[in-house]
C-alpha cells in the first residue's frame, strides 16, 4: 500500500447563497469555497473543503506543493509545512474576518483554515485505503447520529434586482411572523427541534420579539440568539434579562473577552462564542475569567478534526460546554463535522449548519437531515463522493467571475441594494 501523496487538486468554486442578513450586511449571491483533493500513489482520492477567498487559495497552492510526497497518514507534518508557507500580512493583519465573523484575522488563523481542508482530505484518503470511516480513525463514534439546529436568518425575498443570482423558495423573513414561518419550513423539511436566530440586524427590541414569537410557536424548544458582537454590555444584559427564560444560550452578544466576561458575571444566561475563542491561545483568558460557557468549535478555524477533539477535551477539563459553529458550506464540510461530532463525548448542544440554505453541492448525493439529525456515515473515509460534473460547473462559475465574488464581502453585497451602506461600528446598539 503506497500512501504517499502523488498530487493535489485545488478547485475553487462559487456556490449559490440566498440573501441572508447579518450585522455586517448580506450574503453575496455566490460564495467562494475551495475543494481540496489529495491523490495517493495508489490512486486513492481524499476530499476536503474550506473557505475559497483569494487569500486562502494563495496559501493552499504552495502548501499543495509542499505536501506532495508526504504520506496521508503524516497529519502532523501538514502543520509544519503550513508554518513554512509565507502569508501576505497585508491581507490579514488587523482586518476583520468578514466571512466567518470571528474577530480579527491573523496569519496563524489563515493557515489553520487551509490546513483543515488538507487534514480532512488526508483522513478521507487514509480511511478509504484502510477500509475505515473517518470517525474510526479519530477513535470511534460515541453516537450514531449528530443533532443539528435550525439556523434562522433575517432574509430578503431575493437578491437586489439586476444582480445575477439563483432563485429560492424560502421567501422573506423581516419580522417576527416571517422568522416563525421560516422556522416552520425548516422544522417541517428537516425535523429540527432547536432554533438559532442570526441577530444584530435590527434593533434589539425587534429581535427580542422574534425570539419570543419563536418560543411561542415552539414551546419548550431550545432557542439561541447570535448578534455577532453587535451590542454593548448594557444592551446585552437587557436582552439576557428579557429572554432569560427561553434562551439556551446567548451567542457573542458583545465583542471581545473583557465584554463577554462582564456580561457573564452579571447574568445567569449562558454565553456561547465563536468569536472570542477561536484559537488555543485565546482560551486561558476566556476560561479563567468565566467569559464563556459554551465554545462553538469549527474544524475550519481550529485546523481540522483532531484539533477539534483537543479543543473539546480542554473544554471538558474546564467545565465549558462545546458545540459547533457553521458558515456557508457544502456537503464535504458537513460530513467532516458529523464525523468529528460523533466522537465528542460531551456534545450536549445541537450543532449549527448552513447546509439547508445551500441549494448546490459537489456531491453525488446530498447529506440528509432526519429528525434534525445527520446519520454518521460508516462507509470508508468521509462516506461521500464527488460529483465531478457539478464540481466542474461550479468551478466554471468561479472562472467566469470577474473577481467581484471571489472574496466574500457582505458589506459590498449590501451596497448593491443601498449604495450608502457602510459596515456599522461596534457596538451597533
Amino acid at each position: 500500500m503506497n500512501l504517499a501523496i502523488e498530487r493535489v487538486r485545488l478547485t475553487p468554486v462559487l456556490v449559490a447563497d440566498p440573501p441572508l442578513l447579518n450585522t455586517q450586511g448580506v450574503h453575496q449571491p455566490y460564495t467562494p469555497r475551495l475543494i481540496v483533493e489529495v491523490v495517493t500513489a495508489d490512486g486513492i482520492t481524499g476530499v476536503g473543503e474550506t473557505y475559497g477567498d483569494t487569500k486562502y487559495l494563495e496559501l493552499a497552492r504552495p502548501l499543495a506543493r509542499k505536501v506532495t510526497g508526504r504520506r496521508v497518514s503524516d497529519l502532523n507534518g501538514l502543520f509544519r509545512d503550513a508554518d513554512e508557507v509565507a502569508v501576505d500580512a497585508s491581507r490579514v493583519v488587523g482586518q476583520a474576518d468578514v466571512g466567518g465573523l470571528r474577530g480579527v484575522q491573523t496569519a496563524g488563523k489563515l493557515r489553520l483554515s487551509v490546513v483543515s481542508a488538507f487534514e480532512v482530505a488526508c483522513l478521507d484518503a487514509l480511511g478509504k485505503a484502510l477500509g475505515l470511516p473517518v470517525h474510526a480513525l479519530l477513535g470511534g463514534k460515541v453516537r450514531d447520529a449528530v443533532e443539528y439546529s435550525a439556523y434562522l436568518f433575517y432574509k430578503w425575498a431575493g437578491h437586489p434586482a439586476g444582480v445575477p443570482s439563483e432563485p429560492d423558495d424560502w421567501g422573506a423573513a423581516l419580522d417576527p411572523a416571517g422568522v416563525v414561518e421560516q422556522a416552520r419550513k425548516l422544522a417541517g423539511r428537516y425535523g429540527f427541534t432547536s432554533f438559532k436566530l442570526k441577530g444584530g440586524v435590527f434593533p434589539p427590541e425587534e429581535e427580542i420579539a422574534a425570539v419570543r414569537a419563536l418560543a411561542g410557536a415552539f414551546p419548550g424548544r431550545p432557542m439561541r440568539l447570535d448578534p455577532n458582537g453587535a451590542w454593548s454590555v448594557e444592551t446585552s444584559l437587557r436582552v439576557a434579562e428579557e429572554l432569560g427564560d427561553v434562551l439556551e444560550y446567548l451567542e457573542d452578544p458583545a465583542l471581545g473577552t473583557p465584554a463577554m466576561a462582564e456580561i457573564a458575571a452579571r447574568t445567569g444566561v449562558p454565553l456561547a462564542t465563536n468569536m472570542c475563542v477561536t484559537t488555543f491561545a485565546e482560551i486561558p483568558e476566556a476560561f479563567t475569567r468565566g467569559a464563556v460557557q459554551v465554545v462553538l468549535s469549527d474544524h475550519h478555524y481550529w485546523g481540522g478534526l483532531r484539533n477539534t477533539q483537543h479543543l473539546a477535551a480542554v473544554c471538558r477539563a474546564f467545565g465549558v460546554g462545546v458545540s459547533m459553529h457553521s458558515n456557508t458550506h457544502l456537503g464535504i464540510s458537513l460530513a467532516a463535522m458529523t464525523h468529528v461530532a460523533a466522537t465528542v463525548p460531551d456534545l450536549h448542544h445541537a450543532c449549527d449548519s448552513h447546509y439547508p440554505w445551500q441549494s448546490e453541492d459537489v456531491l453525488t448525493e446530498r447529506l440528509v437531515f432526519e429528525g434534525g439529525r445527520v446519520a454518521v456515515p460508516d462507509a470508508p473515509g468521509l462516506g461521500v463522493e464527488l460529483d465531478r460534473d457539478r464540481l466542474a460547473f461550479l468551478h466554471r462559475r468561479w472562472l467566469d467571475d470577474d473577481g467581484a465574488l471571489r472574496d466574500r464581502d457582505d458589506a459590498a453585497a449590501m451596497r448593491a441594494a443601498d449604495p450608502a451602506w457602510v459596515t456599522p461600528s461596534v457596538p451597533r446598539w
